[in-house]
């Protein structure tokens, strides 16, 4: 039997075929897509150009073709601001021929463009931000939202800390769109399972010094000590409370990190990040195609790929197979085929769209792996669940999605 990846390539590279032989409608003779994304603050690492590169990797397993025409990546830095992704998303929908915007880490950024996006009829594809609200009142028939979000996130770290004895929580919350919504769904979770939250303090995105945020954490007494940030604010986080002895060796509290990856982890360290306990939609060791596809990333960026990564790389790809299956680049006949064809890639097998835009995928709970029990470099999780979709994700009936009635 052939391996999954190399089915789908055959199956995609059919499909270019089929549809190339009918008369294609492609806007400029070719199909551009902008890679939006955090180039140089604190997501930079887990986004900016491993996103290129992901996304890179996806148009060479195509052959750099659709329907005979080229494709052409363009990229920005939308530097966490929610005006300036706005104003270059404008530009490239209006002047640049830009057919559509994947990546859009920070959820500021994916809000404000997802709301010219729609007003516009345009494709975007969040891959790299968390809100759930993208799936919610921010839904759109032209957008999507391929990995994670602020619910199946809180959900998932929320529900087993608690079982597990993290009853009381206090949040340092990144001060911004993502962060708010994350700490709000969070504590829902935490109240549900039958914990508390006992307090909550909010520091500007990219602080350089988060001492007096975890000092007031500790003085709250919390069991669990929540960190709603991510990139280099969760790393910094994680290091000072580990040197101020906030956490470990004879410490009553623990972190929950709400937003960590394998790329994060790797640059903490198992030292400082063993034990902890982190929710993803992908890991590189997770099956033979992913670490074929992995290896093949980790060549070209000395990294492994993280969720983000992941997600940019099977969203390309998806939509390149609808513009193929569309036979044309126009936004709404190729929002049409992407919910119409299964997701099917080095990432995620046989995935869905459902009808608010989000993707059906599973979600992962991991433990961060000792240094003796790591058997490698990358070598950093153990599996503690695998989450089905319908026990992660918000019910399309609770989401507030217009779009989601008489939808599955």
């Amino acid at each position: 039997m052939k391996p999954l990846m190399t089915v789908a390539i055959a199956s995609a590279s059919l499909c270019w075929a089929v549809a190339s032989s009918a008369m294609a409608q492609i806007s400029g003779d070719t199909v551009r897509i902008g890679i939006l994304e955090d180039m140089s603050g604190p997501y930079a690492d887990i986004t900016g150009r491993s996103s290129v590169i992901a996304a890179e990797m996806a148009v060479a397993s195509v052959g750099g073709k659709v329907l005979g025409r080229p494709i052409e990546i363009v990229t920005a830095d939308h530097q966490n601001k929610p005006d300036i992704g706005s104003a270059i998303a404008r530009r490239w929908y209006d002047r640049d021929g830009v057919d559509v915007i994947i990546g859009l880490g920070a959820s500021s950024v994916a809000l404000a463009v997802r709301s010219y996006a729609r007003d516009q009829g345009k494709l975007d594809i969040a891959t790299s931000s968390g809100s759930a609200d993208l799936t919610g009142s921010a839904c759109s028939p032209t957008g999507f939202h391929w990995m994670h979000d602020t619910y199946a996130l809180s959900k998932t770290i929320a529900t087993a800390s608690v079982r597990n004895g993290g009853t009381s929580w206090f949040f340092l919350t990144a001060d911004y769109s993502f962060g708010h919504v994350l700490e709000r769904d969070v504590t829902r979770f935490v109240k549900e399972a039958g914990g508390q939250v006992v307090g909550a303090v909010r520091a500007p995105l990219n602080s350089p010094d988060v001492s007096s945020f975890l000092m007031q954490a500790q003085a709250s007494g919390a069991k669990v000590i929540a960190l709603a940030n991510g990139g280099s604010d969760t790393i910094n986080a994680v290091k000072t409370a580990r040197e101020f002895g906030i956490v470990g060796e004879g410490s009553r509290q623990s972190l929950a990190s709400l937003l960590m990856m394998v790329t994060d982890v790797h640059a903490l360290g198992l030292q400082a990040g063993q034990g902890m306990l982190v929710a993803e939609g992908f890991y590189w060791d997770q099956s033979d195609d992913a670490r074929a596809f992995s290896r093949r990333f980790l060549e070209r960026r000395r990294l492994m790929p993280n969720m983000m990564n992941a997600a940019i790389f099977s969203a390309t790809l998806h939509y390149l197979k609808a513009v193929a299956a569309a036979g044309t680049d126009e936004p709404k006949a190729v929002a049409a085929a992407m919910r119409s064809l299964p997701i099917n890639d080095a990432t995620i097998t046989d995935g869905r769209i459902r009808g608010d835009g989000r993707v059906e995928r599973d979600m992962y709970l991991f433990r961060v792996k000792s240094p003796d029990a790591s058997k490698g470099e990358w070598d950093l999780y153990e599996m503690v669940a695998r989450v089905p979709f319908a026990e992660a994700f918000r019910p399309l009936s609770e989401g507030g999605c217009p779009l989601a009635a008489g939808s599955r």
